[in-house]
C-alpha cells in the first residue's frame, strides 16, 4: 500500500468541516431533496462511520481473517436522531479519529497492509483495501453536501 494514503486518511479529517462552513441550522437540517439525508445528518453519518472503520481496520491489523459486519446506515440515520446530534462534536470527534487512526496505521508493517478479513456483503477486504475504501468515503458524502448547498443557495 501506498503510505500516502494514510497522510490523505489524515487530511479527510477538516473535509466535514470545511464543507458546512457557514451554514445556518436551517440550512444544515434543511431537505432540499426530499427522501435524502440533511447535510446535518451527512455529517453525523461520516462520524459514525469513521468510528466503526476504524474498529474495522484495527480487527483487519490484529485478528486472523476476522468477519467484518455491515450495518444498514439509512437505518441508524432514521433511528439514533443524528438530526439532534451536536454537530460541533461530531466535527471534532471526526478529525480526532482520523487523527488517532492514521497515527497508529503509520506504525503498522508495510505487510501488514494485506492482512483481509471477509466483509459480509463486499467479500474479502484488506486492511489496505479499507484505508483506501474510507478516503474515498468522504468524498463520496461531501459531493452530496455540495449539491445541496447548491440547492439551498449557499
Amino acid at each position: 500500500m501506498d503510505r500516502s494514503l494514510i497522510e490523505t486518511y489524515a487530511a479527510g479529517g477538516s473535509k466535514p468541516r470545511t464543507s458546512i462552513q457557514g451554514l445556518s441550522r436551517n440550512q444544515l437540517t434543511a431537505f432540499p431533496i426530499p427522501g435524502t439525508w440533511s447535510i446535518a445528518q451527512i455529517v453525523v453519518h461520516l462520524w459514525d462511520s469513521d468510528a466503526a472503520a476504524t474498529h474495522r481496520m484495527k480487527r483487519l491489523a490484529a485478528e486472523e481473517t476476522p468477519l467484518i459486519i455491515a450495518y444498514d446506515e439509512s437505518a441508524f440515520v432514521r433511528h439514533l436522531s443524528y438530526e439532534r446530534d451536536d454537530l460541533g462534536q461530531a466535527l471534532a470527534l471526526f478529525e480526532m479519529n482520523r487523527r488517532w487512526t492514521a497515527a497508529w496505521l503509520s506504525r503498522v508493517p508495510e505487510k501488514d497492509f494485506a492482512r483481509h478479513g471477509i466483509h459480509n456483503q463486499r467479500g474479502k477486504i484488506t486492511l489496505g483495501e479499507m484505508v483506501a475504501l474510507y478516503v474515498e468515503h468522504v468524498d463520496h458524502h461531501l459531493k452530496f453536501v455540495k449539491q445541496k448547498r447548491a440547492m439551498l443557495g449557499v
